[in-house]
């Protein structure tokens, strides 16, 4: 099966969970997400704002946060993304593909933990993303300048697929956080 498939099928699989399991689910990942700040490089956390199905990072953002973390959020440009600082209560701007991003005054900063959306993934620490590139790119830029760099790949564990047919591009993760596990695919 190829990866626009194995996207279609994973998505549908994540789109059939009710708001409550979404809740819940939220707050499972956070609980995880804190316990892997010891593995975590020093510098700010990148998330991401929900859309549509998502598991939603804000629960774990907010328990970095009260750790004194500094939480980022990626802005699209056309040269790709942008990771700006962010605080609960700053303002966001609706942008293409249905985001809610920094605006243009949010200071620009370098992730050094990334946590990283994905519809599909599997055990190698393999991801498909939706399909346009930006996160392999963004990752393969901050691994270009030597700092450390910890991705965090997040997913319902309905999301899981076999294999994902991986090419030289695809940068794999090195943890991956559903609500039901933590696995580990490199040290950090």
């Amino acid at each position: 099966m190829g990866k626009a498939a194995l996207r279609t099928t994973a998505l549908a699989r994540r789109d059939a969970f009710d708001a409550a399991f979404r809740d819940e689910a939220a707050k499972a990942v956070a609980s995880r997400i804190a316990a892997l700040a010891g593995a975590m490089p020093p510098g700010p956390v990148s998330a991401f704002w929900p859309i549509r199905s998502e598991i939603d990072p804000r629960p774990a953002l907010s328990l970095l946060a009260s750790a004194g973390r500094t939480a980022a959020l990626p802005r699209v440009t056309p040269r790709g993304l942008q990771f700006c600082a962010w605080s609960a209560g700053d303002p966001l701007v609706k942008a293409g593909f249905g985001l809610s991003e920094p605006g243009p005054e949010a200071p620009i900063v370098r992730p050094a933990t990334m946590l990283v959306p994905l519809a599909a993934f599997d055990r190698r620490g393999h991801r498909i993303g939706y399909g346009a590139g930006y996160y392999d790119r963004a990752i393969a830029a901050c691994q270009a300048d030597g700092a450390p760099l910890l991705t965090i790949g997040l997913a319902f564990s309905c999301q899981e697929v076999e294999a994902v047919p991986d090419e030289a591009h695809d940068k794999p993760l090195d943890f991956l956080v559903t609500e039901r596990e933590t696995i580990r695919f490199r040290a950090p």
